[in-house]
């Protein structure tokens, strides 16, 4: 299981992540990993990134629920 240092360190090297990609990841349970998104976000050490779904037509958008450092 991973610890709030290791969610930072995988959301850095990925440079954005969905919560559920981070938990299957690091092998960790969801709830855990969004909160310690959440404390990472009230830390301002990442930062929340919500784009609607509509707003890209490629496909290479980030999606709702993402991170980044």
């Amino acid at each position: 299981m991973a610890g709030l240092l290791q969610v930072r360190d995988a959301l850095a090297l990925r440079g954005s992540a969905q919560a559920q990609q981070l938990s299957h990841s690091l092998a960790t349970p969801l709830p855990l990993v969004q909160a310690m998104l959440d404390r990472l976000t009230a830390m301002g050490k990442v930062e929340r990134i919500e784009q609607d779904d509509g707003a890209c037509l490629s496909g290479s958008c980030k999606k709702i629920g993402r991170a980044h450092v």
